[in-house]
């Protein structure tokens, strides 16, 4: 896939990867299914869901440290401030050919536009929080953050599961 084209399934995730609603419960099921898809696999990952600023999920499983966790935190805070995934964000930036934290005027120690943290949208709201994975390449990281919330949302029937729609 090209750099433009994956930027471009990039924003397709965002606009149709969104929930009708996103409460403790859907926190709790998205960050549960991670984690069961991660032990299937026998990854080692942190993964975190947050609503606003308020942690509601976090697990890290064997062979994760400590830098797992700050890494979890500079992927969340780009989607937080950008309102688009973290992948999007530097990937954005590659295509530009520009370093991110520079042309984004951010510390590059608190900002981390790499794989992994993907924006949780509600229909006719916004973005409401962040899901977040760390521990394997930001490319994978990605993947299993949005192939997660794309099969809980077809379970909610919301959109369809679309099981390996791209590869990076």
């Amino acid at each position: 896939m090209s750099d433009e084209a994956l930027l471009q399934e990039l924003l397709d995730q965002e606009k149709r990867l969104v929930f009708d609603r996103f409460d403790n419960d859907t926190a709790i099921t998205l960050g549960m299914r991670i984690i069961e898809r991660a032990r299937q696999d026998n990854l080692s990952i942190v993964v975190e869901i947050a609503r606003g600023e308020q942690r509601l999920f976090y697990c890290a499983l064997e062979g994760t440290s400590a830098d797992n966790e700050f890494w979890v935190a500079g992927k969340t805070a780009v989607v937080r401030r950008y309102g688009h995934s973290s992948f999007y964000m530097g990937q954005k930036a590659r295509v530009k050919g520009v370093d991110f934290a520079t042309a984004q005027l951010v510390d590059p120690l608190k900002y981390y536009p790499h794989g992994g943290a993907f924006p949780i949208l509600v229909r006719n709201v916004g973005m409401v929080g962040t899901a977040t994975v760390s521990g394997l390449p930001q490319a994978e990281d990605h993947k299993l953050v949005v192939t997660v919330i794309e099969e809980l949302l077809a379970e909610l029937g919301i959109g369809e599961a679309r099981p390996e729609v791209w590869t990076a």
